[in-house]
């Protein structure tokens, strides 16, 4: 018998030698942020490790035509008063480790979150408007207070201090934890590469931290929607920026690369059936500490408003990768108003008009400032330090002033802006859900800057529960308008994505959508489930 058995192994060896390997499809990406500090989207969103969300899988989210599709939950329902929505998650779900992914690992998720100082927790607050945060998270309620519950193993209640029509949106950025390896390791499972349990469709295979470069594998676990079709993916933030994106792609050494505005004409010359453009539901805009001298003064503030000639800056240092932003809300989003967006002209008599009433005629007498902005990879990584460099210029010329440039780690960056380390920032944002309340509530009642206007946040607040849809658009339009009068920001530019894709590429996420467009990464659950590789 034994002999038997050597034989057949021998033969099933012979025979597994003589068939061809089966080639693994591997797609290199570049990354964003060169730093990260946890593979754990729900521990930190700003120094995040590189796409630790693909990891997981939300209960909602988005495909290419900005459609809302159910993931981790296959349907979900909204009480008569509008206070309670109730979600089914899809049976059979389970973790990388065999475990069942249930309710309670997305409620934990934002327990946790609520009670740990979570970096991101204002949109829970303000977008999510879940009952008893703010109290939780200021320390004068308890945990189980939240309006958060596992009915059982496949249903989540949440109830809201007001109606959220939106909420189901909301649920694109709320991405499950396993509790059963908290429990047990505390954070420190998001830390190391063996220690990392996933939901979603990949599974982490390594982590150089120094650079944040990740390299993830298809999920043998995973039973959702959009499983990949792409058997490992090498994201590279060195990458990110396309001096060093373009380079390595025409060498063959990665499958797409953001374009600057230099590269465009060449890569669009070479490359005529690669170019990929997308009109990104984003906005640069600068913001301020407003209670530290110069800027916690307005007519300093209105001065720097009126002191950018973003046409100019588009035309030209920007061409073809950005338009000018008038708004905080981008053209074609939810709200926008062109009235509104019509209000920010480059006037260097006001500018200076302004100046001098602040009492720093010609900008004698104005302190030198430092604007910081983050470094990162993909668009930003195009965008912001030319304009940097053009805002450095342009104030001089038209205020009178000197300002120094500083670049920083995207953690570093965000600390100075949370903790009001700097009296001014370059500030990227772009969309998490497709409603108005998610750009406004990055200023209302403290949230990313840690603004407190009063008149502003009674009207976002009001706007944020009103069932009709033109009243609502009507009232966060008022609020804008606010922010205009006390000019709380300067809108710069709205991003226009510019890559080149390697025509190895294929499947629906390297095809435009409807409008012509094509996210990429920035729609990453979906572009990257839904591309392949010849």
């Amino acid at each position: 018998m034994n002999a038997l058995l050597k034989i057949a192994g021998a033969l099933a060896m012979a025979t597994a030698l003589s068939l061809p390997s089966v080639a693994q499809s591997t797609i290199v990406a570049p990354g964003q942020s060169t730093t990260g500090t946890y593979m754990d989207y729900m521990k930190t969103v700003y120094a995040r490790a590189t796409f630790a969300e693909l990891l997981q899988v939300p209960l909602a989210t988005f495909d290419k035509e900005f459609e809302l599709t159910p993931m981790a939950a296959e349907s979900w329902s909204q009480s008569e008063d509008g206070l309670t929505w109730t979600f089914k998650l899809r049976p059979g779900l389970v973790w990388s480790d065999g475990e069942p992914l249930t309710a309670t690992d997305y409620v934990f998720a934002l327990q946790r979150a609520a009670t740990e100082g979570y970096d991101f927790a204002w949109y829970w607050d303000f977008a999510g408007g879940i009952k008893n945060w703010k109290e939780v998270t200021e320390g004068t309620a308890d945990v189980s207070t939240l309006g958060l519950k596992a009915v059982d193993d496949l249903t989540i209640e949440v109830t809201t201090v007001a109606p959220k029509p939106y909420f189901p949106s909301v649920t694109s950025l709320w991405y499950p934890v396993p509790k059963h390896v908290v429990d047990k390791l505390g954070d420190d499972w998001a830390l190391n590469v063996d220690t990392v349990v996933s939901s979603g469709p990949f599974d982490l295979q390594s982590w150089e931290k120094s650079n944040n470069a990740v390299v993830l594998t298809k999920s043998k676990t995973y039973t959702g929607p959009w499983q990949a079709q792409i058997d490992k993916l090498e994201v590279d933030p060195s990458l990110g920026a396309p001096e060093v994106g373009l380079p390595a792609f025409l060498a063959g050494d990665a499958d797409y690369s953001f374009l600057n505005t230099g590269q465009v004409p060449v890569a669009t010359a070479r490359y005529p059936d690669g170019i990929r453009k997308n009109a990104v539901f984003a906005t640069s805009y600068i913001s301020y500490d407003l209670d530290s001298a110069p800027f916690n003064d307005t007519n300093v503030r209105k001065a720097f408003y009126y002191a950018v000639n973003r046409d100019e800056l588009t035309s030209t240092v920007l061409k073809d990768i950005a338009i000018p932003a008038g708004s905080i809300l981008p053209p074609g989003y939810p709200g926008y108003n062109p009235d509104i967006a019509a209000e920010a002209v480059f006037d260097p008599a006001k500018a200076k008009q302004f100046m001098a009433d602040a009492g720093f005629p010609d900008g004698k007498g104005f302190p030198d400032i430092e604007i910081w902005y983050r470094e990162e990879g993909g668009y930003n990584g195009a965008i912001v330090p030319p304009m940097a460099q053009y805002l450095q210029a342009q104030f001089k010329d038209i205020l009178g002033i000197t300002m120094n440039i500083r670049v920083l780690p995207g953690a570093e960056w965000m600390d100075g802006l949370r903790n009001k380390k700097n009296n001014i920032f370059i500030a990227p944002y772009e969309y998490d859900y497709l409603d108005p309340s998610n750009f406004y509530g990055i200023f209302y009642n403290g949230g990313r800057h840690g603004y407190h206007i009063p008149d502003y946040d009674a009207l976002v607040a009001k706007a944020d529960s009103e069932p009709d849809w033109d009243t609502r658009y009507k009232l966060y339009a008022e609020a804008e308008q606010v922010m205009i009068d006390q000019a709380l920001i300067v809108p710069l530019v709205h991003p226009i994505t510019i890559a080149v894709i390697s025509d190895k590429l294929g499947g629906d996420a390297s095809t435009p959508n409807k409008l012509g467009f094509t996210s990429l990464d920035r729609l990453g659950h979906y572009f990257f489930t839904h591309l392949t590789k010849q």
